[in-house]
């Protein structure tokens, strides 16, 4: 028997299953095991996404024209500008 690859999720479609997963849980129908077993897969989620953001947050930079002769350098993003 052959193992899959796990295939990884966009961030749009994880994201989506994580609301997914808030909204089965806030409406307080699922039994204690399996209401478990969704919060699990939720923070697993969460934790995904949230290397994704850091991972794109690292990934963005600003170019910025520097002085007389037009030239174009990267500047990292600033995170306080909003």
């Amino acid at each position: 028997m052959t193992k899959k690859p796990a295939s990884k999720e966009s961030f749009e479609a994880s994201l989506e299953t994580l609301e997914a997963i808030l909204r089965e849980l806030e409406t307080g129908d699922k039994g204690l095991e399996e209401s478990l077993g969704l919060f699990e897969k939720g923070v697993g989620l969460a934790r995904s996404l949230t290397t994704q953001l850091e991972e794109a947050k690292h990934k963005v930079e600003v170019l910025v024209k520097e002085g007389k002769t037009g030239t174009l350098t990267k500047k990292p993003l600033d995170e306080t500008a909003e």
